[in-house]
C-alpha cells in the first residue's frame, strides 16, 4: 500500500480531538496522538470532552496532560452535557460545537465513528461533520458491549512503545472505570493487534479510522 503522511513544516499543526466521554479520545486515537507528538515538534491540540463529572474531569485532565506532554500547546475543554442523553439535548451540544469555531482552525479532527451504536458518540460525530464541512476528519472506534465495529479504511501503525503507553496511561488515570470488565489492557491491546493484522503493521500494533473524504494532490 502507498503510505501517506501529514505534511511537515515549520508552521504549527493544529489538531482538534472530540470525545463524548472522558476516556473516548484516549481509547480511540491515543497511540496515534502519541506518535504525532513524537514526530511533529510544532503541535497545537484542542481537546474537548462533552460529558463529565468532577472525578472523571480530574482523570481526563491528568490523562490528556500525559498523552500530550509538556512541549505541545494545548487547550482542554471539559463540558458537562448529560451523559446518555445527547440526542435529547442536541441544541445545547450544538451551541458547544459552534463555540469551537473560535478556536484555531484545525488541520486534523479526531471524532467518533458515525455509525457507532452509542447515542452520545453518534451525536458528536454528526455535529462534527455539521460544524466542520471543509476539514480532514478521522473517525475513531470504541469497543463496547453494543458492538458496532465496522470496516475502517485508514490505518496508523503504532510503535510498541506508543501502544504500551496508551494502555498504561488509560489504566493509570481512569481508576473510575476499573470496575468495568472491558476496561483492561487486554482489550486495548487486542484492538490494536487486530487492526495491525489488517494493515500489516511491522510493529504488530495499529489504530484504525474511518475517512469519509480525503483530498489528494
Amino acid at each position: 500500500m502507498m503510505n501517506l503522511s501529514f505534511a511537515r513544516g515549520e508552521r504549527t499543526f493544529h489538531i482538534l480531538c472530540l470525545g463524548a466521554h472522558c476516556d473516548d479520545i484516549e481509547i480511540g486515537c491515543g497511540a496515534t496522538l502519541l506518535k504525532l507528538v513524537e514526530e511533529y515538534p510544532a503541535l497545537s491540540v484542542t481537546w474537548v470532552v462533552f460529558s463529565s463529572n468532577k472525578r472523571r474531569a480530574e482523570e481526563a485532565r491528568a490523562s490528556a496532560a500525559e498523552f500530550l506532554g509538556a512541549s505541545v500547546s494545548k487547550k482542554l475543554l471539559i463540558l458537562e452535557h448529560r451523559n446518555g442523553y445527547f440526542p435529547y439535548c442536541g441544541a445545547e451540544i450544538k451551541d458547544s460545537f459552534e463555540s469551537l469555531k473560535r478556536e484555531p482552525e484545525p488541520d486534523l479532527i479526531f471524532t467518533h465513528y458515525g455509525l457507532d451504536r452509542h447515542q452520545d458518540h453518534r451525536i458528536v460525530s454528526e455535529l462534527t461533520w455539521n460544524t466542520f464541512r471543509n476539514h480532514f476528519i478521522l473517525e475513531y472506534e470504541i469497543p463496547k458491549y453494543d458492538g458496532g465495529l465496522g470496516t475502517p479504511n485508514v490505518y496508523v501503525p503504532a510503535t510498541k512503545s506508543c501502544a504500551k503507553r496508551k494502555s498504561d496511561i488509560l489504566l493509570k488515570y481512569f481508576e473510575s472505570q476499573h470496575q468495568r470488565n472491558w476496561f483492561s489492557k487486554s482489550t486495548f491491546d487486542s484492538m490494536m493487534r487486530m487492526r495491525a493484522i489488517e494493515c500489516n503493521s511491522p510493529s504488530e500494533y495499529a489504530e484504525a479510522f474511518y475517512a469519509r473524504k480525503m483530498l489528494l494532490g
